[in-house]
């Protein structure tokens, strides 16, 4: 049966049913939202002489989630406008609704009998073929489904979402005997292609696959704190971005999650274990001290650490006051900054000498073992165990690719001198000489599976691009860019400087690509994969130019900027921008000329050069304001004031998009452009709008004259400008910067309505932006932001 989710269902409006709700919404699925009817009034509702059967009382919970939603932050919502897509209601008078949805996600209290109660309900209305899943973090999902009925029982399984669901990669599904294949199956690629997650296959066990090596790992490295005598800040310099962990480490982890939420997902391991592991499971005695003195972390404001004024401290666990933060300074962390690659890294810091060494030796082991006991009881292969640590906990390499980096035979003869346990399962693998969990043949990653290798499965849209030079090369490489053949006649230009930062040798690659094309391709994305798609220009480069007076260079160095974008945009093979996470600045002006975009879902673009205390330099005023007006119905009457307002006052407050969808809002992306929800599969969909592009004709846009607003529409740019300048909100470089950019966007020194060449509008932008960058304050707020990485306000 083919199964398609056109409308869903969540039962529950806490954090994180709203959050699973609001992720619906992003991917434009219509939701119900419901939740308990309340059992008595608040005063502020007796006062409004409101009673229990009201509408609006009855529904309060569901509502009140939606208040929040708008308000959090991080935003669950990629749009406000996506909040018209939840409807709320209640389980009593609307459960009758469930009929008519596809998907009903469960998400109320972690109680059995409460939720076998609410599933008996459902499976007296739902259509059969409905979808139900529960959100459950610990509770037996066999156990759950007992007792319904057998279509029910075929098509229930959990649905572990980790919150918040608009920004945690992971999904753990969890079938149970009974769940039909291909529920599972529909559930598994639904997850990947339209929700945009990491979806792992977990069994019914206790906490699953994350949250139960995750809360094994953490509560060993509590205990080894104590045990060795370190504080907490000693640790959480050395459990994070170090070793490859999320920059919150370890105790400002559990701050965030909160001791309460952590104490409740430890209980339940604890109550489903015996033995030595139940015994890790049991919270430190001051950890309880800490839950009943209500310091739960970032919500009660102290935790682990309390900020007072500027300064973070950090609790002595013997004392119970809290100190100055302290760090761990070591030989071997010198060291391993110096080593290339996280491998070689952590290789160096777990093998130290000294008290970093040994305290990562001490959480590592036992945590290594523990994934090793776990396989095949927990999931069915080691790689859904490292994907589920990856995507749910943040780490750069799960547990079996961190035992590759340090060498698996040298760390179990250094276990076994301590009398540690080696599972079965790593000592088979060792006995057949295998010496690596993973291994790669030409370009192909394999895993042992506990008797030979297989191949790792890989989803063809989840295109890797590390791998895929490995197996297929390059055509042309610079310092700062590569050109690859990615297949059916399409061409992707990879960013690789540091930062990804626009210099000359990128400049050089995109007219390079460009040409290349134009002879051999159908088409050319523009996507990388790295930490972000671009943060701008090579500031350091500009700085420098621009403090040895070298006005020149400058100068070239922006027509080159300039004519690499208008190569792109009037390129007659269509050239597709793939941007993701930062997008700023002279990576924005990449995007903007492009044929089309294809936006990550978590795209944030702006252009930012404000900050910098510039104008963007590289056509990045004319193509943003060229894209508003190309965004407006032909034939409607244009305000072209209207529009330069809005470019004028986009640019002038650096504003930057928090999602793709809110960069479509703010005219970076038109209503053609695309956004995939999946930031894994965003080349491959790049790839495709590049080639159904050329495949449907594509030509190139032909250069027209732009109209612009000339002396009236400068002036009324200016009246704002000079508006927050007397009331102190911007400073006098500020007003500088707004004058140069309000005359680059008019057109100069014309009438209204005035027709110019896209030229004329690039030779205003670039003098603008030399005479800028050879300000003192503007070259100021340059060097603030390469020491500090914030903007100066001067």
């Amino acid at each position: 049966m083919g199964y398609q989710i056109k409308k869903a269902a969540v039962l529950g409006s806490g954090v994180m049913g709203s959050g699973i709700a609001a992720h619906l919404a992003n991917i434009g699925i219509p939701v119900l939202l419901l939740d308990i009817v309340p059992t008595k009034l608040t005063e502020q509702e007796e006062a409004k002489g409101l009673t229990l059967e009201d509408h609006s009382v009855r529904n309060k919970f569901a509502t009140t989630a939606l208040e929040k939603l708008v308000k959090q932050k991080p935003a669950p919502l990629a749009s406000k406008k996506n909040l018209s897509l939840i409807e709320v209601g209640n389980f009593e008078d609307d459960l009758g609704k469930l009929k008519d949805v596809d998907w009903v996600i469960e998400v109320i209290v972690e109680n059995l009998e409460v939720k076998k109660g609410l599933y008996e309900k459902i499976d007296a209305v739902r259509t059969e073929g409905t979808i139900i899943t529960s959100n459950t973090s610990g509770i037996s999902i066999e156990a759950m489904a007992e007792g319904r009925s057998e279509d029910f029982q075929k098509h229930f399984m959990g649905t572990h979402f980790f919150n918040p669901p608009r920004y945690l990669k992971l999904l753990e599904v969890i079938p149970t005997a009974k769940t039909d294949k291909d529920v599972l199956d529909f559930m598994m690629t639904f997850g990947e292609d339209r929700l945009g997650k990491g979806v792992v296959i977990a069994k019914d066990t206790p906490n699953f696959i994350a949250n139960r090596i995750g809360t094994y790992g953490l509560l060993i490295t509590l205990r080894e704190m104590q045990s060795r005598g370190y504080s907490i800040g000693e640790v959480d310099s050395v459990t994070g971005t170090l070793i490859g962990r999320p920059k919150s480490a370890t105790f400002r982890t559990l701050d965030v999650v909160g001791l309460d939420t952590f104490m409740h997902v430890a209980k339940n391991a604890y109550d489903k274990t015996e033995g030595e592991e139940q015994k890790v499971f049991e919270l430190p005695p001051f950890m309880k001290k800490m839950i009943d003195n209500g310091w739960l972390g970032a919500k009660s404001k102290q935790g682990f650490y309390l900020k007072q004024g500027k300064e973070i401290l950090e609790l002595d666990t013997e004392t119970f006051e809290y100190v100055p933060s302290k760090k761990l300074k070591t030989p071997s962390i010198e060291m391993a900054k110096q080593q290339k690659g996280l491998a070689n890294k952590v290789k160096s810091l777990v093998y130290a000498n000294d008290r970093t060494g040994e305290i990562l030796w001490s959480i590592l082991a036992p945590t290594l073992t523990y994934s090793a006991e776990l396989n095949g009881e927990i999931a069915d292969d080691i790689v859904a165990i490292d994907n589920a640590m990856k995507w749910g906990f943040g780490w750069r390499q799960g547990p079996f690719e961190i035992w590759d980096a340090i060498g698996v035979a040298k760390s179990v003869e250094k276990m076994k001198e301590e009398g540690i346990a080696i599972p079965a399962f790593v000592e088979e693998m060792l006995h057949k000489g295998f010496e690596t969990f993973y291994k790669e043949e030409e370009g192909e990653l394999f895993f042992y599976d506990g008797a030979e290798y297989k191949a790792v499965p890989v989803n063809e849209k989840a295109i890797d691009l590390k791998s895929y030079k490995k197996k297929h090369g390059v055509i042309k490489k610079n310092s700062g860019a590569s050109l690859i053949d990615l297949g059916d006649g399409i061409a992707l230009l990879e960013f690789h400087s540091q930062s990804n930062a626009i210099g000359l040798d990128i400049i050089q690659m995109i007219n390079f690509a460009v040409d290349e094309v134009e002879k051999n391709f159908k088409g050319l994305v523009i996507g990388n994969q790295g930490k972000n798609f671009c943060v701008g220009a090579n500031l350091g480069m500009i700085l420098m130019e621009a403090q040895d007076d070298n006005i020149f260079e400058l100068d070239y160095t922006i027509r080159s900027f300039q004519n690499a974008m208008m190569k792109i945009k009037y390129s007659r093979k269509p050239v597709v921008a793939a941007p993701f996470q930062m997008t700023l600045g002279g990576g924005a002006e990449v995007c903007l000329p492009a044929a089309h975009i294809q936006a990550s879902m978590e795209t944030y673009i702006g252009l930012v050069e404000v900050g910098v205390g510039l104008i963007p330099g590289g056509g990045g005023n004319v193509n943003l304001y060229t894209k508003h007006l190309k965004g407006l119905p032909n034939g409607v009457h244009v305000d072209y004031q209207y529009v330069a307002n809005k470019v004028f006052e986009s640019i002038a407050m650096a504003k930057v998009s928090t999602s793709g969808e809110e960069a479509r809002e703010n005219n970076f992306l038109n209503f053609a452009d695309g956004i995939s929800v999946n930031p894994d599969h965003l080349i491959y969909d790049a790839k495709h709008a590049a080639l159904s592009l050329y495949e449907g004709g594509y030509v190139p846009p032909k250069k027209e004259k732009i109209p612009v607003t000339g002396d009236s529409g400068y002036a009324t740019m200016l009246l704002g400008a000079e508006g927050m300048h007397l009331s102190g909100f911007i400073s006098d470089h500020d007003l500088k910067i707004a004058k140069k950019l309000a005359f680059v966007l008019s057109g100069g020194k014309v009438p209204y309505g005035t027709l110019v060449d896209e030229q004329y509008m690039l030779d205003l932008e670039r003098e603008a932006f030399l005479s800028l960058v050879a300000e003192p304050k503007s070259q100021q707020r340059m060097q603030h932001m390469l020491l500090k990485g914030k903007p100066l306000r001067n």
